[in-house]
């Protein structure tokens, strides 16, 4: 009984140092961005959300493990001209004052070859969440890790700016785009 005791204890630990493999990485908010595009009024709109904060588990022998969880203050939503924020980040759309965070779960990369990869996520805005899969880049140097990558998202499948007269003057893709710089912590 004590063999199996002392069995199952050293199966425990070997479980949970592999575990560990996957490290917690930081990420440089200074040298990063979470940037969004939209087509309206017949041009391109772009912004950048400027207050967000990630966690990231990652291991690079391991990247199907990998985890992160980026959580953006929708409030933050910078776009030119100012009345565009306003509007973006109003009732009509985001509802930040309701809706204050928009919440990127990555669940898995899958490695495609080279520096890329499959990223599949869940993307979570107003309440509603949607799965997401996007290719991205992935370049790890020493203790530094760049990703880059976008994705395209239905802001209707939201319940983003359905009703009134900015449905369809809006266009309803959204391209989301994402430039993480990050090290191990």
């Amino acid at each position: 009984m004590r063999r199996v005791a002392v069995l199952l204890m050293a199966g425990l630990a070997l479980l949970s140092l592999t575990g560990a493999a996957a490290n917690p990485w930081v990420v440089d908010r200074d040298a990063s961005r979470i940037e969004m595009s939209v087509r309206a009024f017949g041009g391109s709109h772009s912004g950048r959300f400027a207050d967000w904060r990630g966690e990231i588990v990652f291991d690079p022998a391991d990247p199907e493990r990998t985890r992160a969880t980026v959580v953006v203050e929708s409030a933050s939503l910078a776009m030119s001209p100012a009345v565009a924020s306003a509007r973006a980040t109003g009732p009509a759309f985001l509802d930040a004052a309701r809706h204050p965070q928009i919440r990127f779960d990555l669940q898995t990369l899958e490695p495609v070859g080279g520096e890329r990869y499959l990223a599949r996520a869940r993307v979570t805005m107003k309440g509603v969440s949607r799965p997401v899969a996007f290719p991205v880049d992935l370049r790890v140097t020493g203790d530094q890790a760049h990703l880059a990558g976008a994705f395209v998202l239905n802001r209707a499948d939201f319940g983003i700016g359905t009703s009134g007269p900015w449905n369809r003057l809006v266009g309803r893709q959204v391209t989301v785009r994402v430039a993480l710089q990050a090290r191990r912590a």
